[in-house]
């Protein structure tokens, strides 16, 4: 089944900057179970065995914050709802008008500041810290997150702010503790999160497994005549099937593949077409990223002579990824594969438009990146996608893109990479 262009323009939501498909803004057979093509209906979940992060972790998150606090003369930290509440205390809460935040202070355990009638729910998400501030509807929440500050000492001090932080927020507590200096948390937050445990890390691969399956089985549905929506509303219901969550799709046919973030144009799908598929899901709340470039039909010596810069490209940035080594070299490494070859120069067009990679973990796109001017030294438990794109625009564009985890030996993948333009899959 078709669809408007309007509605697919509704349909369009970002995730970490890119334009994605929302599964559940497009129906079609291809998202009835009753219709799934037959490669979708044979996929079963792929989520036994999967172990989510524990308490003692989530402590042990809170203790280096606190650290990394105590190192930056901060005397508290204010988080409100979203990865990062959830990567430090497990409680997910939808951000409002409400005020609801979580403060952890350089020493001792976490508080809240929470709308007085929903302590009862709070109080059944709340895992770390007993302390919660609620306040009524004609009372001011910031003055509560003053009140805490004051009572841990930290009202005159440097206070962290997460970075997604809202202004209203922000604006409130600076009138509700005028002595309190307000900075940015993000060294606390990315130095925490940056770097993945051994649990993260088992979760991501869960989540680029499921998505190379997916792959596999969406890949199988191509046809002549298909749209970008039917490939995409395919993909994403295979990474449903497999146990996936928050599943989403970006497709490129053709000339189309040139746009990295997709174009809103109608395609149909025809022989000799280059197809861009990039796409992913959570497991557990952590993220995969995955790209394949292949054609339908036969590729021409162009398709395949730009598929084969592009790997050695995304080669060079795998080889450049090495512990000690500042994050902007991996971009220059791959930037310079694209740029011998008669690309850019830079950024420019035809070439590669964008940052070689960009780090992920419960966010599709997080701290921190592959690109010009990140001199943040590459670390073990660091995660990073490798994409170095091709952009030709009305010709084609070509990108591979496969995660990989920093370890003390040097890089590895989550996913094995693509053998050849008309071999997408090892």
């Amino acid at each position: 089944m078709d669809i408007t262009r309007r509605e697919f323009a509704a349909a369009l939501t970002g995730v970490g900057g890119a334009a994605t498909l929302r599964r559940d803004a497009l129906r079609s057979p291809a998202t009835d179970p009753c219709h799934l093509p037959a490669p979708i209906q044979a996929l079963t979940p792929k989520t036994d065995g999967v172990a989510p992060i524990t308490d003692e972790e989530r402590r042990a998150r809170i203790v280096k914050a606190q650290r990394l606090m105590e190192a930056r003369g901060l005397g508290a930290m204010v988080i409100e709802p979203g990865s990062t509440m959830h990567y430090y205390s497990a409680v997910d809460w939808h951000p409002s008008e409400r005020t609801f935040a979580m403060v952890i202070s350089a020493t001792g355990a976490p508080a809240w500041v929470c709308p007085a009638f929903e302590e009862a729910r709070a109080g059944e998400l709340i895992r770390f810290g007993d302390d919660i501030r609620v306040w009524q509807e004609d009372e001011s929440p910031f003055a509560r997150i003053a009140g805490i500050l004051k009572d841990r000492g930290a009202e005159n001090g440097k206070v962290g702010l997460e970075e997604e932080v809202r202004f209203f927020v922000m604006d409130g507590l600076r009138q509700a503790a005028p002595s309190a200096e307000l900075v940015p948390a993000t060294p606390v937050t990315a130095g925490c999160r940056m770097i993945k445990s051994a649990a993260e890390l088992a979760l991501m691969q869960r989540a680029t497994d499921i998505t190379i399956l997916a792959f596999k089985a969406a890949f199988a549905t191509l046809r002549a005549g298909m749209s970008q929506y039917e490939l995409g509303n395919n993909m994403t219901a295979a990474l449903t099937r497999l146990g996936g969550s928050d599943p989403w799709a970006l497709v490129g046919f053709g000339k189309y593949s040139a746009f990295p973030h997709g174009s809103v144009q109608p395609q149909r799908l025809g022989r000799g077409d280059i197809v861009l598929l990039d796409s992913g899901c959570a497991v557990e709340g952590y993220q995969s990223d995955v790209t394949r470039t292949t054609v339908f039909g036969r590729p021409t010596r162009r398709q395949t002579e730009m598929w084969n810069l592009e790997r050695k490209a995304q080669d060079a940035a795998f080889a450049a990824a090495q512990v000690g080594v500042p994050c902007e070299a991996v971009d220059a490494a791959a930037r310079k594969v694209i740029t011998d070859a008669g690309f850019g120069p830079d950024y420019r067009l035809p070439g590669l438009p964008h940052r070689t990679g960009h780090g992920i973990g419960l966010d599709g796109h997080e701290w921190t990146n592959f690109v010009r001017g990140n001199t943040t030294p590459i670390a073990p438990g660091m995660c990073f996608s490798d994409e170095p794109t091709i952009a030709i625009y009305g010709e084609f564009g070509i990108r591979l893109e496969d995660c990989l985890y920093i370890t003390d030996q040097g890089p590895r993948f989550f996913s094995p990479q693509s053998v050849a333009i008309d071999q997408p899959f090892a």
